[in-house]
């Protein structure tokens, strides 16, 4: 496997992702989007440090560190997200911009 592969699903990742947000009306349609965005940045980060300084672990732990942060933060977006659903039975983006009490 090489790094242009690699980096050629990366940028496949973040096109679908984009395309995703984007383009959906359902908020969890919109952060599943961005999670392939995260998901497609940290792949292309990965790859590039591993084959561009081999042998030196910091950056992957780096890039581990950077996805489990984004794993918890999409984690409170959905919590945040099935508390929207639940006090006002909405699930467009449209509907859900008014967010204060």
């Amino acid at each position: 496997m090489t790094l242009q592969i690699v980096l050629t699903v990366a940028a496949a990742l973040v096109g679908v992702g984009l395309f995703g947000a984007l383009s959906q009306q359902s908020i969890v349609m919109v952060m599943m989007g961005l999670e392939l965005v995260v998901n497609g940045v940290l792949l292309g980060a990965g790859a590039a440090w591993y084959f561009l300084s081999p042998g030196t672990p910091d950056a992957q732990m780096l890039v581990v560190v950077a996805l489990v942060v984004m794993a918890v933060e999409m984690v409170m977006g959905f919590a945040a997200t099935i508390a929207i659903y639940r006090t006002r039975q909405v699930d467009m983006v449209d509907m859900a911009t008014e967010l204060h009490g």
